[in-house]
């Protein structure tokens, strides 16, 4: 059968990335109190295409998926991407796997148990190095100093997301990533609360007012003390409750 994708291109035009999006796949991950766990990912996947090369085989990306997903991702991802490089004849090889990943929670009063679900990714390459940035988009919840100072009572408050993502020399695990955003936080947010866990949570973030300025520089400095960190870029967003639009923040950093 003849191979189209395969034949000569005479445009001279090389193609960054060319592959498949959002492919939804299981996956295996380390979990700091459980030792493994399984999610679902959807999962961007990429090679540099040459400027001969009229196209690329979409299904040698999946041939070669299907031969690692038994094993934990963060130990196979190098030898995934050097497989897809070898079988496509590729330089550069990418991915992105965007996951939900759980972990439990105790109520900050009562010590009841809930599950949490994060979304967290993976982005990795390899030319002729490897590469590989890991982080997690947190939900938290973050009250207004402007508003707390002007009012006579109360202050307005909001969800946030704060998201994290890293490069490491020595293995950092998503939930160092995870408590750190919510360290800066007012208050951590919880899939399952009591009456007093409630009150406390109002209450703590009301006493932790934080603009997102705040956060990201809180979170900076936090992010620089651990030597296992190389680079990052930290950013707060909070879904404003009194305004049409949102609040933004980010700093990035290299040691």
């Amino acid at each position: 059968m003849k191979d189209i994708q395969s034949g000569f291109d005479r445009r001279n035009e090389t193609i960054d990335k060319v592959g498949v999006k959002n492919l939804k796949y299981p996956i295996i991950l380390q979990d700091r109190s459980t030792g493994i766990q399984s999610t679902v990912a959807d999962i961007d996947f990429f090679v540099e295409l040459p400027h001969h090369h009229r196209g690329t085989h979409m299904s040698r990306f999946i041939e070669v998926l299907n031969s690692f997903h038994r094993e934990d991702i963060i130990d196979y991802l190098p030898r995934l991407l050097a497989a897809i490089k070898e079988k496509l004849l590729a330089d550069r090889a990418f991915i992105k796997l965007r996951f939900p990943y759980f972990i439990s929670k105790q109520a900050p009063v009562t010590s009841i148990e809930s599950l949490m679900s994060y979304n967290c990714f993976f982005e990795a390459s390899l030319t002729d190095e490897y590469q590989l940035t890991i982080g997690a988009d947190v939900p938290v919840n973050t009250t207004c100093p402007c508003s707390k100072e002007l009012s006579d009572y109360g202050a307005h408050n909001q969800r946030s997301i704060v998201s994290i993502a890293v490069t490491y020399q020595d293995f950092v695990w998503l939930e160092d990533i995870i408590e750190y955003a919510e360290r800066v936080s007012s208050s951590q947010l919880y899939s399952l609360l009591k009456r007093p866990d409630e009150k406390y949570v109002t209450e703590r973030a009301y006493e932790h007012p934080k603009f997102v300025e705040d956060i990201v520089r809180d979170l900076s400095i936090l992010l620089k003390k651990d030597d296992r960190i190389t680079t990052f870029k930290v950013s707060s967003e909070n879904m404003e409750s009194i305004h049409n639009h949102n609040a933004y923040a980010s700093i990035e950093w290299q040691r």
